[in-house]
C-alpha cells in the first residue's frame, strides 16, 4: 500500500451516508421552525422599545390596574405589550408611531424656559446670573415699573420662572408669591409691564371636633384648628368661660368655620359660623348671625346674645397667680395688704384686652401699678390694668375703647416680681372680685329677625351633631 493510499478517508456504506444527510436536514428544519430563546428575547425587547415611555409597564399587576382605571380593557395600550411575544415579527416590521405624550413632554421643556428656586443668600441679581442673564439687567427690569420691585422681595423656597427670547434676552418673569397671588413681568415695546393675578377662592364650611387633654391651644391644634381660629373661639366663649382657670381635662369643642379653597387646596380661613364648648359638664353654644343691617355678632342657639357687658378674662390663656383677697401678704412689701384684684401671669408682651366698652380715664404711670390703664364703663363700672410693659397704639387718656380691643401688653413695671397683669373691678367705687362678678346680658335676637336666625342656626347645630357622631363612629372602628 502506498503512503497516499494510507491517508485516504475511510469509505462508509451508502446507507450510513443517507442517514447522516437526513439528520442534517431535520436539524436545519428545526432551527427554521423553532428560533432560539435569545432571538425571541431580542424581538420582544425591540417591541417594548418602540412603545412610548408611558406604555412601558409590563408587569401583570400594573396592566390590571390600568385596565380597571380606564374601564376599557379592550383598548388598553398595555394589552399590546403583553401580547408582543406572539406578534413580535409583525411589531418589528410595522413599528407604531411615537405616542403624542412624548411630543407634549418635549414641548414643555422649551429651550428658552428657565426655573430657579430661591435659596439662602440669593438676590434677584444672583438668580438672573443663574439663568444666563447679566446682573446689570436687573436694574432695567426693576426700573421699568414701580411695582416690579416686588420681585426683589424674595422668600426662601420661592420659584421664579424665566422666559428668554431666542437672542437670550428676558421676555417674561413669573412668580407665585402666595396661594392666591402671582406676579408677572412681560416685555413690551416700552419696557416691562407688571401684572398681578389674584385667584378668587371658593368658600366652603369645615368642621373640627376636639377633646382637651392638655392645654386648649395644643388640643385645638391636634384637632386641626388653626391658632387664629382657636383665639376666635376663646373670644366667642370668653363671656362664659374663663380660659385661665375654668378649663379641665375632658372638656370638648365642636367648630364649623368658613374655609377658603383654591384648586382643592385650603388657603385661608374665614369666621367661625357656629361652635359648641363643653366646660366642666356644661355646654355653651354660639352661632354667628348677620342682621339685615349687615352687623354680625354671636348668639346662643336659641337667640340670646353671647356678648355681655364685660368679658370674664382680659388676657387669653393666662394663669391666675393671685386671687382677690383682703388679707394677702404682699410679695415685695412683705406685709399684709389687701389684694383688691386678680393677677394673671403670662409671658411678657401678651396682649391685654379691654373688658368692656369705655372711656380711658388714665393711660400712664401710677405708683406701684407701673404702666396703668383705667377704663370707665358707663356710670357704675370701672376697671384697672396694671404693670403693663407698654400701651397699645392709640390708647391715651381721654380716648375710648371697644370691648375686646387690645389696650396694652403684659409687663413687670411698678412693684412686680414677674410679668403679669393686675386687674381690678369696681362697682360704684367699691372693689369687687372680678371672678365672682355677675355680668349683664346684651340684647337678644329681635322678634323681627328670629325666624331668619333660626333658619340658619338650626341646620348648623344639626350638622355639628351629625359630624360629631360620624367622627366618633369612625374612631371606634
Amino acid at each position: 500500500m502506498t503512503k497516499e493510499s494510507s491517508k485516504a478517508p475511510p469509505l462508509y456504506p451508502k446507507t450510513h451516508l443517507l442517514a447522516a444527510s437526513g439528520i442534517a436536514a431535520l436539524l436545519s428544519l428545526a432551527l427554521l421552525v423553532f428560533p432560539s430563546s435569545d432571538v425571541e428575547a431580542k424581538k420582544t425587547t425591540l417591541s417594548l422599545e418602540l412603545e412610548s415611555p408611558a406604555e412601558q409597564l409590563t408587569q401583570d399587576q400594573d396592566a390590571a390596574e390600568a385596565v380597571q382605571a380606564t374601564n376599557e380593557p379592550a383598548a388598553s395600550p398595555f394589552a399590546q405589550i403583553e401580547n408582543s411575544a406572539e406578534d413580535a415579527p409583525q411589531t418589528a416590521e410595522a413599528a407604531p408611531e411615537p405616542a403624542p405624550a412624548v411630543a407634549v413632554a418635549e414641548e414643555k421643556k422649551a429651550p428658552n424656559h428657565r426655573e430657579v428656586i430661591v435659596s439662602k443668600g440669593d438676590t434677584l441679581s444672583t438668580l438672573f446670573e443663574k439663568v444666563g442673564l447679566p446682573a446689570t439687567s436687573v436694574h432695567d427690569v426693576l426700573a421699568s415699573d414701580k411695582q416690579a420691585k416686588q420681585f426683589s422681595q424674595l422668600k426662601h423656597g420661592q420659584k421664579l420662572e424665566f422666559e428668554l427670547s431666542p437672542d437670550g434676552q428676558l421676555s417674561s418673569l413669573h412668580s407665585k408669591v402666595s396661594d392666591l397671588e402671582t406676579i408677572t413681568l412681560s416685555k413690551t415695546d416700552k419696557g416691562y409691564m407688571f401684572n398681578r393675578i389674584t385667584a378668587k377662592p371658593t368658600v366652603r364650611s369645615a368642621y373640627v371636633h376636639g377633646v382637651i387633654n392638655s392645654s386648649l391651644s395644643q388640643s385645638a391644634a391636634r384637632a386641626g384648628l388653626s391658632h387664629s381660629l382657636t383665639m376666635d373661639m376663646a373670644s366667642v366663649f370668653g363671656y362664659d368661660v374663663d380660659f385661665a382657670q375654668d378649663i379641665r381635662q375632658g372638656d370638648e369643642f365642636d367648630v364649623i368655620y368658613e374655609q377658603k379653597v383654591v384648586n382643592g387646596k385650603a388657603v385661608g380661613n374665614g369666621p367661625i359660623l357656629s361652635a359648641r364648648f363643653t366646660n366642666r359638664g356644661k355646654t355653651y353654644t354660639a352661632v354667628r348671625y348677620t342682621n339685615k343691617q349687615g352687623n354680625s355678632s354671636y348668639y346662643t342657639a336659641d337667640g340670646n346674645s353671647m356678648r355681655k357687658a364685660f368679658i370674664r378674662t382680659p388676657v387669653d390663656f393666662a394663669r391666675i397667680s393671685s386671687k382677690f383677697s383682703m388679707g394677702r401678704k404682699h410679695p415685695i412689701l412683705n406685709k399684709i395688704r389687701a389684694h383688691k384684684g386678680v393677677d394673671y401671669a403670662a409671658p411678657r408682651g401678651t396682649p391685654i384686652k379691654a373688658a368692656g366698652d369705655g372711656k380711658v380715664l388714665l393711660a400712664g404711670r401710677r405708683g406701684g401699678y407701673g404702666n396703668t390703664v383705667i377704663l370707665q364703663h358707663g356710670n357704675s363700672y370701672r376697671t384697672l390694668y396694671g404693670h403693663m410693659q407698654g400701651f397699645a397704639k392709640g390708647i391715651k387718656t381721654g380716648g375710648s375703647v371697644k370691648q375686646g380691643q387690645v389696650i396694652g401688653y403684659i409687663g413687670t413695671t411698678g412693684l412686680s416680681t414677674g410679668p403679669h397683669l393686675h386687674y381690678e373691678f369696681q362697682v360704684n367705687g367699691v372693689h369687687v372680685d372680678p371672678l365672682g362678678q355677675k355680668v349683664a346680658m346684651a340684647d337678644p335676637i329681635s322678634k323681627a329677625e328670629r325666624a331668619r336666625f333660626l333658619a340658619q342656626s338650626q341646620p348648623l347645630m344639626a350638622r355639628m351633631d351629625q359630624e360629631k357622631a360620624t367622627q366618633l363612629a369612625s374612631a371606634k372602628r
